[in-house]
């Protein structure tokens, strides 16, 4: 029998709002802006042709038009177009409180993107994270994007799920419970001081929202795309199906102990809150797996205090001690470049932070015409991500690649060679060994470590 769709139409408040019996339900009626309002800056939103239209002015901070009503789990599906070079997004589950930066928008954001790095439908925490879930590792979701022209987008938010789709190619999979419910909120961003972006113009249109039979409607093959995990110290179902393990398990010592004792030190380390820290001055020593590893992904949240120097070592032999210092290993460095005198030493940055400390300096490649890379002040989280592929090394800060090497190659060689590690036979060469978490007296606090192993 066919399906008899009846839509109900009332005034809710000044919003006119329309029901199907499919549950869906329109936000914007394409001819009003009842049921919004404009928050934050001061670019201008109308309505033409059945659209929302935002348009960029000079001298104003990121401006929202944000629904009137909240929402917690949803499925929302509209389309946009971005003129080309403007940058917008559409807010979720966001929040503006006077407790936080007197009312400054925050919350999740569904990018959009008319830039060269094609990161349109990923995943941006505006005002407190910002990317949670960049494109730099899906170049299908980045190719799915037309400029210039209408795109459709759907974002998936269930419990602490949230995946975004554009033209229907899946672009993220993301697991957060940061918020859990907020308004809705379309974005006109800044323009600063460029003026190519004046008076540019960003559309919406066909906004509709599914808060009811939300399992119904969650696309069954809505994991084709890698699962980001920000709930700490835990693995999800795909991930532990995807080989990965945890290295430290949030709570204990296990698995874990000092470089210059037999057991964990007893001094100099704390575990409090899901974080495991290094405390200032507090000489406990570096802290090695008991495990050891060859081809691996290596993947952990970090967060250093100002001023603070530490490192995270691989391929480490906790043998090779000096009378002082560390053991020798391999380095992802972890700094505060800004405050640290330690960045200005080395040769051309190689000892800033995720760079391959003494080697290799750290720089953006995953962003066309960027080369700083993406790091979160001190006292924030930054997430760290080793690869390791036979003598093929990467270094991964906060999903985006900042160095790419060759063990054992000649150029290797000769930056070890140039290096403090060149009274070290061998140095960086070895089939395998632990991953180590330096000491450096100051405060350095991590959590989520995880690692997969790509032997198998």
């Amino acid at each position: 029998m066919k399906r008899m769709i009846r839509t109900l139409a009332f005034l809710l408040g000044t919003a006119t709002v329309v029901f199907g019996a499919d549950g869906w339900v329109t936000l914007f009626d394409g001819k009003t802006l009842d049921g919004w309002r404009q928050i934050n800056g001061t670019a201008t939103y109308t309505v033409e042709n059945g659209a929302v239209v935002g348009t960029s002015v000079a001298g104003s901070p990121n401006s929202f038009l944000r629904s009137e009503k909240t929402y917690g789990d949803f499925v929302l599906e509209l389309e946009a177009k971005l003129d080309t070079p403007l940058n917008s997004g559409v807010q979720f589950r966001s929040l503006s409180t006077p407790d936080f930066q007197n009312g400054r928008v925050h919350g999740y954001q569904l990018e959009l993107d008319s830039s060269e790095r094609g990161w349109t439908a990923g995943l941006y925490d505006e005002a407190r994270n910002g990317w949670l879930y960049s494109l730099t590792r899906q170049p299908r979701a980045r190719a799915a994007y037309k400029a210039d022209d209408w795109n459709s987008f759907r974002v998936e938010a269930i419990g602490d799920s949230i995946r975004t789709w554009i033209n229907g190619v899946q672009a993220t999979n993301l697991v957060d419970p940061t918020t859990a419910e907020g308004f809705i909120a379309l974005q006109v961003h800044s323009i600063g001081k460029d003026m190519a972006k004046l008076g540019k113009q960003v559309r919406w249109r066909n906004i509709r929202i599914k808060t009811t039979g939300l399992e119904r409607e969650r696309r069954a093959d809505g994991d084709k795309v890698e699962e980001f995990n920000y709930v700490a110290n835990t693995l999800t179902e795909a991930q532990k199906a995807a080989g990965w393990t945890l290295l430290w398990d949030g709570k204990t010592t296990k698995g874990w102990r000092g470089a210059r004792s037999d057991g964990f030190p007893q001094k100099g380390w704390a575990i409090q809150d899901g974080t495991l820290s290094v405390l200032a001055s507090g000489r406990g020593g570096d802290i090695y797996t008991l495990q050891e590893f060859s081809d691996f992904e290596l993947e952990l949240d970090y967060r250093i205090a100002e001023g603070a120097n530490s490192g995270i070592k691989y391929f480490c032999d906790p043998s090779l001690l000096k009378d002082k210092g560390s053991a020798i290993g391999l380095e992802y460095q972890l700094l505060d470049d800004a405050r640290h005198p330690d960045a200005k030493l080395g040769v051309a940055g190689n000892r800033t932070s995720g760079g391959l400390y003494d080697l290799i300096a750290p720089h953006n490649s995953s962003e066309p015409g960027v080369t700083a890379k993406r790091i979160n002040r001190p006292g924030t989280w930054n997430r760290a991500r080793i690869v390791v592929k036979g003598n093929h090394v990467e270094h991964w800060l906060n999903n985006s690649k900042i160095v790419d090497y060759e063990r054992g190659t000649q150029i290797f060689r000769a930056l070890v060679a140039n290096s403090k590690y060149a009274p070290t036979p061998n140095f960086g060469e070895w089939e395998k060994g632990a991953i180590l978490l330096q000491d450096h007296g100051d405060l350095v606090s991590f959590s989520s470590i995880k690692i997969r192993d790509l032997t198998k």
